[in-house]
């Protein structure tokens, strides 16, 4: 599904309504108008929608634009908004939570007609707000590796790869949008945003302003727990990402490499390194004109087909242990069943100075005339006391502990006496912090790593629990949903 096809289908329903409105309820005063009205009403309930079954996605995604302004600002003339970003990031979920209901409850408000002269201007701050993002990520294209986005001046041709956010997150996992088709979809909006701010009282109106509230504040209470159910205390009802369940992640990332190294070269794209000048020409007229475009004055890309197979995450699937060693294959080869844990970010870590103090002998030499010999021997002379400061990591967020303790240890150790392996897959921290951590929950098990994208990718929970068996996903848990292992073994380990 893409775009065009949401597009079609929205105004499919839009004009259903509208003519429903009209001939139903005599209710429609301007049908151009409450046309538009349904047709973003619709959009924004069915994006808030699927972005409300995942809301940890829409904060992940959020947590990367922070991250990036981040880097913009801190060596411009507005450096001292650097700091206020990763400020932000740590209240990414609950932004999340707030912009997704908003939407969601902004769309209703324009499809029922309610405070018309607020949801106008509600709704065109933020097709703004939307706009920037889905510009930013986009126009990042021509920003070459190592400019600053402000450096207008040095800004080249765009290159996708030069993109650092690659989606905006619109349609959250459902559907994948490049950053251009996304901005320009915002800029339409814009389009209907205006017209009803300055149209706000020829827009139609269902209810009275008491069921409007009614209506407003119980969508908003529903709406919230629904969010957070998806996240605090359980996965989401509905899994978009390619880790899902019943995925063969093995089988998977095979098909998508074949697909990745079977694309065809369909042309060359030259861009004049001095004038900026870009010329294109199909594989054949290339090979047969190359010599024009040295290497020196040119710079070259190829333009490829789209593989036959999407290219998802699962194709970064690559986890090492902490030596560095690659240990991917071992894991998707398990012929019998075993227990991943995942944990993007280990919580609750502090650097902390420890002052150890030890005791040690002093000793003075000691000359011993025998017969024919001396013998130099050590007498002890006293003691002395030595403090040695230590850099270690204190655990501190005991709620954190406690599901490790209570809830993952009692699996893996179970299924380990019954010859199932268990490990933990983090974020690349080094050995001495996966080491304390491990100490501090008593685990019994290996701890690997990996890119913490791909970890937020594969599960939302943190921790979370992943039962594996030749490379398929069999089940996942939340970890605060998670059944003990007589219950596992009873539905699954057939």
């Amino acid at each position: 599904m893409g775009l065009g096809t949401i597009f079609i289908a929205t105004a499919i329903v839009a004009l259903l309504f509208t003519a429903f409105m009209d001939f139903g309820l005599h209710k429609v005063k301007n049908w151009f108008l409450s046309f538009f009205q349904n047709f973003a009403g619709a959009l924004f309930v069915f994006s808030g929608a699927v972005k409300a079954i995942d809301p940890l996605g829409t904060a992940y995604k959020m947590e990367q634009y922070f991250e990036q302004f981040e880097v913009v600002f801190k060596d411009t003339w507005f450096s001292f908004l650097a700091p206020l970003f990763p400020k932000l990031a740590e209240y990414s979920a609950s932004f999340s939570v707030f912009m997704i209901v908003f939407e969601i409850v902004l769309g209703l408000f324009l499809l029922i007609g309610a405070y018309r002269k607020f949801t106008a201007w509600a709704f065109l701050l933020l097709v703004v707000f939307f706009t920037f993002l889905t510009g930013f990520t986009y126009l990042t294209g021509y920003v070459p590796e190592g400019v600053n986005f402000f450096q207008f001046g040095q800004w080249g041709s765009y290159v996708e790869s030069n993109m650092k956010v690659t989606d905006c997150g619109c349609f959250g996992d459902f559907i994948k949008l490049k950053p251009k088709i996304s901005f320009f979809k915002d800029l339409f909006l814009l389009i209907p945003a205006f017209l009803f701010l300055f149209r706000s009282k020829h827009m139609h109106a269902l209810f009275s302003a008491p069921v409007n509230m009614g209506l407003a504040v119980i969508s908003t209470i529903l709406l919230t727990v629904y969010c957070m159910s998806n996240f605090v205390w359980n996965l989401p009802d509905v899994d978009f990402r390619p880790f899902k369940v019943g995925v063969n992640i093995r089988e998977q990332m095979q098909a998508e490499l074949d697909a990745l190294n079977a694309v065809d070269i369909l042309a060359y794209k030259m861009t004049n390194k001095k004038t900026g000048e870009v010329v294109e020409l199909p594989y054949d007229q290339y090979m047969k004109e190359f010599q024009k475009y040295p290497g020196e004055e040119w710079e070259l890309e190829q333009v490829k087909s789209e593989p036959t197979v999407a290219q998802t995450k699962l194709s970064e699937f690559e986890v090492s242990d902490l030596n560095g060693e690659n240990v991917t294959e071992a894991i998707l080869a398990d012929s019998n069943y075993s227990f991943m844990v995942i944990a993007y970010k280990l919580y609750g870590g502090e650097d902390t100075t420890v002052i150890v103090t030890s005791i040690d002998t002093l000793y003075v030499p000691d000359t011993i005339r025998m017969a024919n010999t001396i013998q130099i021997s050590r007498k002890a002379a006293g003691v002395q006391e030595r403090r040695d400061t230590i850099k270690t990591k204190t655990w501190k967020d005991e709620g954190y502990l406690k599901a490790w303790k209570e809830k993952i240890n009692p699996v893996l150790m179970a299924g380990k006496k019954e010859g199932l392996n268990g490990y933990v897959i983090t974020a690349y921290l080094d050995a001495q912090t996966i080491g304390s951590f491990r100490q501090k929950i008593g685990a019994e098990y290996p701890f690997y790593t990996a890119d913490d994208i791909l970890l937020k990718t594969i599960i939302r929970s943190n921790p979370g629990l992943v039962l594996m068996k030749n490379g398929k996903v069999v089940m996942n848990w939340h970890y605060r949903q998670l059944p003990d292992y007589a219950k596992i073994k009873e539905k699954f380990l057939k």
